[in-house]
């Protein structure tokens, strides 16, 4: 898609803008300032309104992206070029790279949050521009109604998404053995440390390899993807998501996956058929942030604007520390904090818990994921609070309350994910590990885990719990509908 007038002029280099594109393989923004073996210059920026933004505490998010930026150094220096890094506002630090370097475009891969909208709009203005796929699969303004307007729903939105023709490995972009070299008088700043998470290798080649074992033959994991994608205990999803989030693996690879597993052979119901449907989910929400910037603030829901949560610096702290007396919570809200990831259930779960059973706001929620996931993304995290808090998109019924419990014996059965968290519960039987307050105080004792003591009882009761929520909003949606 071509944002900007201006052209290239001879055989001057061209620099492309790495942003959340850090790979050589299907790289569209890479293949477009290599094409015709034009020399590339890959830059960097360490944009201060992003580092220095709302999200500066996400230290092990910084970290993973840095490491990540440093794998693609040694790829491009393999192919005899480097990675330009430099600090500084883009406004300003790409025309100077221009004049140096003598390039007469910049590259880059589109990006749909308000903040990068802006920051590319003003880039405009200084340097020739051209912004080209990539971080999604389609453009979020091609997958539209009729008539031009979003979809809002999701299953509209996959069935026109899956329509349309899909990519194929032969599509996919192989970058070339040689890379023109940057010059050697451009100066590069260092990259920060970050600090290291573990479980989760930075860079292309993890992210590869992680797909490839998740999706590449008869015995791979996206073929039970259906049946254990939900369960807590076991390693039934990809962890592909920090992957994705900064363009380490494509998302056109991803689906190219998905289809070679078998997408689409057998009536949908399959495992690579599920898969391929939360990758459009992710195109989805990345679709409604385009369209509807203004979620980032507010509940895309006009009628649950108005909630009246709770305020409660003690139970928003109990549950960012994961002593809730719940133990399905407490493991998942460890298990952030601990490796920066958390399975997509187990979202689900917390999120329900914040914004129901404790009536708070899911604001204070999305505040905090994005503090402390790996992958961490606007679109996604965002849609996901609201839709669990039923205040998004997609007809989210507002009276969905997840009883912690149930969600527990179904999705964790013998406690292996709350035994692995919460080490307090390591000795309680399954009969009462996801609700330890049912014990009796012999066998509290006697496995030396003495609730209120060892680890704390429910701050809150469910069944009331619930009550309060649904009461709530059915007030506040009986208010709007009046």
């Amino acid at each position: 898609m071509r944002t900007s007038g201006g052209g290239t002029s001879g055989d001057a280099p061209i620099i492309w803008w790495v942003r959340r594109d850090v790979r050589l393989h299907d790289n569209q923004a890479l293949a477009r300032a290599a094409a015709g073996g034009r020399a590339v210059v890959p830059i960097f920026l360490l944009d201060p309104a992003l580092l220095d933004g709302p999200h500066r505490g996400a230290v092990r998010r910084r970290g993973f992206l840095f490491d990540g930026l440093a794998e693609l150094d040694r790829a491009l220096r393999a192919r005899g070029s480097r990675l330009v890094v430099r600090a500084g506002r883009p406004v300003e630090a790409l025309p100077r790279l221009a004049a140096e370097s003598g390039a007469t475009m910049v590259v880059a891969e589109r990006d749909v949050s308000p903040y990068a909208t802006r920051r590319d709009a003003a880039v405009r203005r200084v340097v020739p521009l051209e912004l080209v796929g990539g971080a999604t699969v389609r453009d979020p303004s091609d997958v539209t109604k009729d008539d031009g307007s979003p979809y809002t729903v999701f299953s509209p939105f996959r069935k026109a998404w899956l329509s349309r023709a899909l990519p194929r490995r032969a599509d996919l972009y192989v970058p070339p053995e040689r890379i023109a070299t940057v010059p050697d008088a451009i100066a590069s700043d260092e990259l920060p440390d970050g600090e290291r998470t573990e479980g989760f290798p930075a860079g292309e080649i993890e992210g590869r390899r992680r797909l490839e074992a998740f999706a590449r033959g008869r015995a791979a994991a996206v073929h039970r993807y259906a049946s254990e994608r939900d369960r807590v205990d076991h390693q039934g999803t990809s962890t592909l998501s920090p992957y994705l989030r900064f363009g380490m693996v494509s998302a056109r690879e991803a689906v190219v996956a998905a289809i070679e597993a078998g997408a689409g052979r057998d009536g949908g119901r399959g495992g690579p058929d599920v898969w391929l449907s939360e990758l459009v989910w992710r195109e989805f929400y990345q679709a409604i942030l385009f369209h509807f910037p203004t979620v980032l603030e507010r509940a895309f829901n006009p009628a649950m604007r108005a909630i009246p949560y709770r305020r409660s610096a003690g139970d928003l702290g109990a549950w960012q520390a994961g002593a809730t007396g719940y133990p399905i919570v407490d493991a998942a809200m460890r298990q952030l904090a601990t490796i920066g990831w958390m399975h997509n259930r187990a979202r689900m779960i917390v999120a329900s818990f914040l914004t129901k059973d404790l009536l708070l706001d899911w604001r204070a929620g999305e505040r905090w994921f994005m503090r402390q996931l790996l992958d961490g993304d606007p679109a996604a995290n965002n849609a996901g609070w609201q839709w669990t808090a039923g205040v998004g998109t997609d007809a989210a019924p507002y009276f969905r309350v997840f009883n912690p419990v149930l969600q527990a014996k179904k999705f964790d059965p013998e406690g292996a994910y709350v035994r692995r968290w919460v080490p307090e519960l390591a000795r309680v039987p399954t009969s009462h590990v996801h609700e330890p307050w049912t014990m009796a105080p012999l066998d509290q004792q006697a496995l030396r885990c003495i609730v209120g003591r060892d680890y704390p009882g429910p701050i809150v009761d469910h069944r009331a719990a619930r009550e309060r929520a649904l009461a709530a909003y059915r007030e506040k949606r009986k208010e709007t509908t009046t």
